[in-house]
């Protein structure tokens, strides 16, 4: 826990940050219009505060600041989708995930970034995270899904109001961006590895690169069972939650043992 750390214009633009995604949550449900107001301030203010973590004298990056940038680009989806789909509500997740997400990354800041290093570093983070936004997007999706086929075997309308079909269509569209950009990320890490990690190491077998080449496996036999055998449903929803799973530990769920419990950096 470093809270010395942390200056106070951050602190005070992460707690009104915080504030403003958790007044999202209240005044969802009675002022329709307010909360799509402040749902966008909050976002935005995120979307700085993430700037001036990342931009400053001591840029600093762990697990809680990947969870972080993984919500903020879960609401990026969500805002793009709206302009198509007016009827997706999830703004009562996003404010309560995005409240507890800049809270976590401001206790804990993560560990500052090495002097020397590697040039392709940042490439590689932001590709990483990019799958983890996108896969966090689809989970999101699956959950929708999951809720809409349980209520179309009650009188009451579907949560999301969107057809399940297209909802399908956007969660799988999802899954083959994450896919796409895990795939850049594993291909980087492959071939400039000796520069990521420093000589003689190419590739680093760590947990992080097990977690992760499996999770791109669950992955690729998601897609391939998709085109392949038409995989729907709760068939599809298991492994999409399973290489979600397994893409959490390699970064995120690795990054935490190390930084909470053990106290320090991997």
């Amino acid at each position: 826990m470093i809270l010395a750390s942390a200056s106070l214009q951050t602190s005070i633009l992460t707690l009104v940050v915080a504030l403003a995604y958790l007044l999202t949550v209240l005044c969802g449900a009675r002022n329709e219009r307010l909360a799509r107001v402040v749902v966008s301030i909050a976002w935005a203010l995120h979307g700085l505060l993430l700037v001036l973590g990342l931009s400053g004298a001591e840029p600093r990056f762990g697990f809680a600041s990947a969870l972080s940038v993984t919500v903020w680009l879960v609401a990026a989806v969500y805002f793009v989708e709206r302009l198509f789909y007016p009827l997706l509500q999830v703004r009562w997740a996003m404010g309560s995930f995005g409240a507890v997400a800049v809270l976590l990354a401001w206790v804990f800041p993560g560990a500052t970034f090495a002097g020397g290093a590697s040039v392709w570093l940042p490439l590689h983070l932001a590709l990483g995270i990019g799958s983890y936004g996108l896969f966090g997007a689809a989970v999101g999706h699956a959950l929708l899904m999951g809720r809409a086929e349980e209520r179309m075997r009650q009188p009451a309308a579907a949560a999301t109001g969107i057809p399940l079909l297209t909802m399908e269509r956007m969660t799988f569209r999802l899954v083959w961006a994450g896919f796409a950009l895990l795939s850049a990320t594993l291909l980087l890490a492959f071939t400039v590895g000796e520069s990521l990690y420093g000589a003689p190491v190419v590739v680093r077998w760590d947990h992080k690169t097990v977690f992760s080449v499996l999770s791109w496996l669950v992955f690729a036999a998601l897609l391939a069972g998709r085109w392949r055998l038409g995989w729907r449903g709760r068939r599809a929803a298991r492994m999409l939650y399973a290489g979600s799973g397994l893409l959490f530990l390699a970064y995120v769920g690795s990054r935490f043992v190390f930084e909470v419990f053990l106290g320090r950096a991997p």
